[in-house]
């Protein structure tokens, strides 16, 4: 979509004026994003604008669920996020949040907001309707998985192994990581840790999807947000890298102690790391691997 197409349909679907203009944003891996500033007195804000997500032939419902998993973080009141504004099959339209540089006390602020959402407790791991990783969907079991001794094989048949396979179709992963990945998958209850209740969770929690403000209180976008365990969210917020971490981690962890945790940030994080030897390929297959062997009690 052409980016005068892209002004006059989000004009439209917010019913005001032709845009005033539509900027492309750089910086996503999946889909293309703009800011497409709008005439005073429109529904989205009379300054700002608004933030636009496009993708050509997107996965069913893939704008759909991610309106939804901000819904699902919203309704916690532990977290912020981005109002949306209007959602199509293929467009996404959400209310502009104008960037600042991170710093140690929305850290800080983070911690605890996450301690909070990862307190709030979910019906379910995973969710009734669809999420997805990039453009890769999750898998659902066919009844709702709640008991906190199941999360180690939902883990394995709804996470690992399905992402495995999608990695080792692209050709993302090698025979020798692939298998060390299976091993895991063998002894996961030696990995697992304690049991752990479905709480709701970001889902996807890498730093670009944190919107540093200029009010104090950051922004999550970009969710899939569900029922799951709140290690998966910290261990991705440690594999980009996250600034100001240390102060991130220490102000969750003086609300919410999670003792043992490091040891088991590499099985949190094989999951994320399979989604990226699936769609990019390269050196993440081999990072997955590494991980599996690294979390292999």
């Amino acid at each position: 979509m052409n980016a005068a197409a892209l002004g006059t349909r989000t004009a439209r679907l917010l019913a005001t004026r032709s845009p005033l203009s539509v900027q492309p944003l750089a910086g996503g891996d999946i889909c293309d994003a703009y800011r497409v500033t709008l005439p005073g007195g429109s529904p989205a804000g009379t300054d700002t604008g608004v933030f636009v997500k496009t993708l050509d032939a997107p996965p069913p419902g893939f704008f759909a669920a991610e309106a939804d998993g901000l819904a699902l973080l919203r309704a916690t009141g532990a977290v912020r996020v981005p109002e949306v504004l209007a959602v199509e099959e293929d467009l996404l339209v959400l209310e502009w949040l104008e960037p600042a540089a991170p710093d140690a006390a929305q850290a800080e602020r983070l911690g605890r907001d996450l301690a909070a959402l990862h307190a709030t407790p979910a019906d379910r791991y995973g969710t009734a309707g669809p999420r997805y990783l990039g453009t890769i969907p999750l898998s659902r079991p066919a009844e709702p998985v709640r008991d906190p001794a199941d999360w180690p094989m939902f883990h394995v048949e709804h996470r690992l192994l399905p992402l495995l396979r999608r990695a080792v179709d692209a050709g993302g992963i090698g025979h020798a990581d692939a298998r060390a990945v299976e091993l895991l998958c063998d002894r996961i209850g030696e990995a697992a840790g304690p049991p752990q209740p479905p709480a709701t969770v970001h889902g996807d929690l890498w730093s670009g999807n944190i919107q540093w403000s200029s009010d104090g209180r950051p922004r999550l976008i970009d969710p899939a947000a569900q029922g799951g365990h709140p290690e998966t969210d910290l261990a991705l917020l440690e594999l980009f890298g996250c600034p100001h971490l240390d102060r991130l981690l220490g102000a969750y962890t003086s609300v919410r102690p999670i003792p043992g945790r490091a040891a088991r940030v590499p099985l949190h994080q094989l999951q994320h790391l399979l989604v990226h030897a699936a769609l990019f390929g390269g050196a993440y297959g081999r990072s997955a691997g590494a991980a599996a062997r690294a979390a292999l009690p």
